[in-house]
């Protein structure tokens, strides 16, 4: 069976909304309002490397399709792996091997082959919703030392509980913590 790992930016206060870009009131604050430390992006590097396949969401997949194929440099694992985008609605995905999944039972077929890791981007709605459906294996944190108020999260109301073990941990010297959490079964 394959490792499903969600990855995510996220502030103190639980905030995932548009860390690069996109439609929050501060949008791009990991890039804005946080001094850039390379080694604090040690863990990006290392999923692109690791994963076998990348899983997001249609809104995520609206905003990284126009742009991820752009960047050759940054993320050529990427581009050349399978990608999945759950959707009820997208019909032909113009970005590089990607595939459509309809529903989190396509997802758990996915995820019951064999290969390396699906690593989750993004994808608020989607993130919650494996959460829910007990799919999530590991989370992948970049803690941001602010406070956002309002957003989408992606721990909230009505969420199952989970136990989860701290596997790694690191600080940064610009206020970033790396967490990386297995889901306890």
């Amino acid at each position: 069976m394959r490792t499903l790992i969600v990855t995510e930016f996220i502030s103190l206060d639980g905030v995932i909304d548009s860390p690069g870009g996109g439609s929050h009131p501060r949008a791009g604050w990991t890039f804005t309002d946080v001094p850039f430390v390379e080694e604090a992006y040690e863990l990006k590097g290392r999923e692109q490397l690791e994963a076998g396949a990348m899983l997001i969401g249609r809104v995520s997949y609206d905003e990284f399709a126009p742009v991820w194929p752009t960047m050759v440099d940054d993320f050529a694992e990427y581009n050349a792996m399978p990608k999945y985008v759950v959707s009820s609605t997208l019909s032909d995905p113009e970005w590089n091997n990607t595939h459509v999944l309809r529903s989190l039972d396509d997802v758990a077929k996915l995820k019951e082959g064999d290969g390396a890791p699906i690593i989750v981007h993004g994808s608020a709605t989607l993130a919650k919703g494996l959460a829910a459906a007990g799919l999530v294996d590991r989370y992948h944190l970049l803690v941001f030392p602010v406070l956002l108020g309002d957003g989408k999260r992606l721990f909230g109301d009505g969420d199952p509980y989970t136990h989860l073990d701290l596997v790694e941990c690191e600080a940064y010297s610009n206020g970033i913590i790396k967490q990386v959490y297995d889901v306890k079964r």
